[in-house]
């Protein structure tokens, strides 16, 4: 076994102990984190792989938490199907919106996504009558249940969020180390040069957002069951953003990063929220500082000083 994959095991293995060993509020809240910080290792994939900066992530979360909750409790699809029917959902919206938007480059990319993200949002809220909007909508008990396992517990919830996690972490660690992955890297680089030795670029970035787009969806089905609700909020603006800040936070380029950055962020918003009611001054100096004096994140720090073979 190489020591990357060591150290991504050794990471999920961490967090099953702390299933074990948390109180009932951190239990939850890092049941939350693992499964923001699929979306976020989504955004990784192609803001830090790939070099494609979007802000219109949260369509593709917002697609995945929809379809998986509209097909629940309209059409009486089952969990698994439904949450299938999510994830397909978002993959879909991905390969369509990249066609179209990898027409352009640079700044137009980042106003194409944000247009279609917002795009997105206004539809939710226009078809209001069955996505009830900006009130959004809790899922049935049903919708929350696969043969025995009751996603509204804390344990079952906090596990399957840790499968979720699991899953999408080696599968990344994967995505990354294969040869397509080097070609995004090479992609952010130096697009021309990688264009110059024979690769289609323009694929590369369109398999890029489809599997960012897969890991988005999945990110929001699963949160969609495992915390019962489905609302527009999720598709704003801001929750296209959040995921920008978690991999800048974190390291962008690195696969554990955007989890570091994911559950920094938390507690931090978490903690200042408790302190002061101008709790969003704090978060913004940090991140101020963090930008300025951290400019590869906290992992891309420790990779740069003690550990260049982190991946």
């Amino acid at each position: 076994m190489n020591r990357n994959l060591a150290l991504h095991l050794a990471v999920i293995a961490a967090l099953y102990i702390l299933h074990l060993t948390l109180p009932a509020y951190h239990h939850g809240q890092v049941a939350r984190i693992m499964v923001l910080a699929v979306f976020a290792m989504g955004y990784n994939i192609l803001f830090g792989y790939s070099g494609l900066l979007s802000l219109g992530h949260a369509m593709f979360f917002a697609a995945g938490m929809y379809g998986m909750g509209l097909s629940a409790q309209h059409l009486g699809f089952a969990t698994l199907p439904a949450f299938l029917i999510g994830i397909l959902c978002a993959t879909a919206l991905a390969f369509v919106v990249g066609l179209l938007a990898l027409r352009t480059i640079g700044v137009g990319f980042m106003i194409v996504t944000l247009m279609f993200a917002q795009a997105g949002y206004l539809t939710i809220l226009y078809f209001g009558e069955y996505t009830r909007g900006d009130e959004g909508f809790v899922l049935t008990n049903t919708a929350r249940n696969f043969g025995n396992l009751d996603f509204s517990t804390a344990d079952t919830r906090y596990l399957a969020a840790l499968c979720l996690f699991s899953g999408a972490l080696l599968l990344k660690l994967l995505i990354v180390r294969s040869k397509r992955g080097r070609v995004m890297v090479a992609v952010r680089e130096n697009e021309e040069r990688a264009r110059m030795l024979g690769y289609n670029t323009w694929s590369t970035k369109l398999y890029a957002l489809t599997l960012s787009g897969l890991f988005s969806g999945a990110s929001g089905a699963s949160y969609a069951i495992l915390f019962g609700y489905v609302g527009a909020s999720f598709a704003a603006v801001p929750y296209s953003i959040f995921p920008l800040l978690w991999v800048l936070v974190g390291g962008a380029g690195t696969t554990l990063g955007p989890v570091i950055g994911t559950a920094f962020m938390f507690y931090l918003i978490d903690y200042a929220s408790g302190v002061t009611d101008a709790y969003m001054l704090v978060v913004g100096v940090t991140l101020v500082l963090i930008t300025l004096f951290v400019p590869g994140g906290i992992l891309g720090l420790v990779k740069s000083r003690f550990a260049r073979w982190i991946p």
